[in-house]
């Protein structure tokens, strides 16, 4: 049956009619007339409150952690339209445009955050205002990081990964899925820069190889890079080898424990394509790692312990809580390709505390560093914080936006303004990236959880974030580019200079010298190299 138009339209405008007279009662249930004034600061997650925030950083979705029937969200700042957000849902989802615009605009000004709750007997709640601060200066535009599970055996499931900070998008670096379930870690930046990085692989398959990238051309070399640092000559990579053991306690808040066995540095000089070492960083009788260059790339920062046992296969070893590491540095002249004599920075017997994961600033003016009770893992330790040291004075501190919980991981931002760690801070398990701003008076102020669209995301995503390395634009590489590298019979052989962890005339893998092949798949079922949790 054909419905006269009369009648079609009568049904539009009704339809119009109700439409409007909804909407009107949606905006109506929002019209705060009055209040209760509640002298506190509304709960909300993540802690949002009292930050320093980068101006290019995605929108801080939250959850009001207070009961209601209806929310009112209202964020402002000295210049600029505020944002509103009327919800009657909990989760506050920002708009990123306004969101953009706000912040852009109110560098280095106050962003209030003004939040009403309608309780369900009908009265509006208004609390204090939370009041943040934006920051002058961007943070850089990416961020690199590992995602891995907490506890495993085998490779299964790991990749690096690169996030616009500006927004919610991530995309894969590299995966081990895409060449036969192979570990992906160790990735390191030149000056911020993605056309020149490293990437260390572990396979079963294609063996402990680095990938080195220059201007978009991928080489496969066929040794392992553990933990690197570019010079910021762009002409070698310094690298630390490692014969590293995972094991476990019977008690305790943190059952697992990691230990270095033995380990050495070495570099990689790109123009000749050769790796080379010096008795200065590369001692039979002591394990050294975690290189980082100076800003002026005249002295190499690293970490080093005495080797306290003869057994360098036994897992865990005797004395193995003794271990504490020193802070060294050893000076370099790249004209010349000659080293000094290391020197050391800090002792470890002046602090009690193990001295690892030493990164210095762009501009030369600070080093961080994490502090543990013992080894070189302060992922796997309670203890284990955060320090700045400034460097023209010798003078440290613990930072202030360490928790009681494990803290690893420091990295700079390029311009010397933002810290990027990883912490256990929320349930002790996973591990998240947080960022910090520091001010000209080397203040370093409250951390900031990488933000994500959902405000619940972290409560169920099962995976920990590693090694968060900040670089001023995408990965130049496609991932594709990168596993077709890998899986490639192309590859660059070096020898490698012969050390405690490089014997000439070794045939096997130093993680392989104490367990057959056969045993070692029997343990892990043919994973290959022992996975260890040791890059989290």
């Amino acid at each position: 049956m054909k419905w006269p138009r009369w009648l079609i339209l009568l049904c539009v405008v009704a339809a119009v009619l109700v439409g409007a007279v909804s909407v009107a009662r949606r905006k109506a249930a929002f019209v705060i007339d009055e209040y209760v004034t509640v002298r506190r600061l509304p709960r909300i997650r993540p802690d949002y409150a009292d930050l320093v925030i980068p101006p290019n950083i995605a929108p801080l979705n939250f959850l009001v952690q207070e009961a209601g029937s209806h929310y009112r969200i209202r964020m402002s700042s000295a210049r600029g339209k505020p944002i509103d957000i009327p919800s009657l849902s909990p989760v506050v989802v920002i708009p990123p445009g306004p969101w953009r615009d706000l912040l852009e605009a109110n560098r280095g000004e106050e962003l209030r955050w003004d939040v009403w709750v309608r309780k369900p007997e009908g009265r509006w709640h208004r609390f204090d205002t939370i009041t943040n601060t934006i920051a002058p200066e961007d943070i850089d535009g990416y961020l690199v990081y590992r995602l891995m599970r907490p506890l495993y055996n085998l490779y299964r499931d790991v990749g690096v990964y690169q996030r616009n900070l500006a927004n919610y998008d991530e995309s894969v670096v590299l995966h081990g899925k895409s060449f036969s379930e192979g570990c992906v870690n160790c990735h390191s930046f030149w000056q911020h820069r993605t056309e020149r990085m490293t990437l260390g692989v572990r396979s079963p398959d294609y063996g402990n190889v680095a990938l080195i990238v220059q201007d978009g051309e991928v080489t496969k070399v066929d040794t392992m890079f553990g933990q690197t640092s570019w010079h910021p000559s762009g002409r070698l990579v310094a690298y630390s080898v490692y014969k590293v053991r995972q094991f476990f306690h019977s008690g305790g808040a943190e059952v697992r424990d990691v230990l270095d066995l033995d380990s050495d540095l070495l570099y990689y000089e790109v123009g000749s394509e050769t790796v080379k070492t010096a008795p200065g960083i590369a001692h039979p009788d002591k394990l050294e790692t975690y290189p980082s260059w100076s800003a002026d790339g005249r002295y190499l920062y690293f970490a080093s312990a005495p080797i306290l046992w003869e057994d360098r296969n036994t897992v865990p070893p005797e004395r193995y809580a003794e271990v504490r590491y020193d802070l060294m540095r050893i000076s370099y002249d790249v004209a010349t390709d000659t080293w000094g004599e290391p020197e050391t920075v800090l002792a470890s017997d002046a602090t009690g505390l193990s001295i690892v994961q030493p990164r210095a600033s762009p501009d030369g003016r600070f080093l961080l560093f994490c502090m543990c009770e013992y080894s070189c893992f302060p992922l796997f330790k309670a203890s284990g914080d955060v320090y700045l040291m400034e460097l023209e004075t010798g003078e440290y501190r613990r930072l202030e936006c360490n928790s009681d919980r494990s803290e690893s991981w420091p990295s700079w931002s390029s311009n010397n303004r933002w810290i990027v760690f990883t912490s256990k801070r929320r349930d002790g398990i996973f591990v998240q990236p947080y960022m910090s701003y520091l001010d000209e008076t080397g203040k370093v102020h409250k951390a900031v959880l990488l933000p994500q669209k959902d405000p619940l995301f972290y409560d169920s995503f099962l995976k920990g974030y590693t090694l968060p390395e900040l670089v001023m634009e995408p990965v130049q590489v496609s991932a594709k580019g990168l596993a077709k590298a890998v899986r490639s019979a192309d590859k660059l052989t070096v020898e490698l200079p012969p050390t405690s962890m490089t014997p000439k005339g070794e045939e096997v893998p130093p993680w392989r010298s104490s367990t057959s092949e056969n045993e070692w798949n029997n343990l892990t079922g043919g994973a290959g190299a022992p996975d260890s949790d040791t890059d989290e």
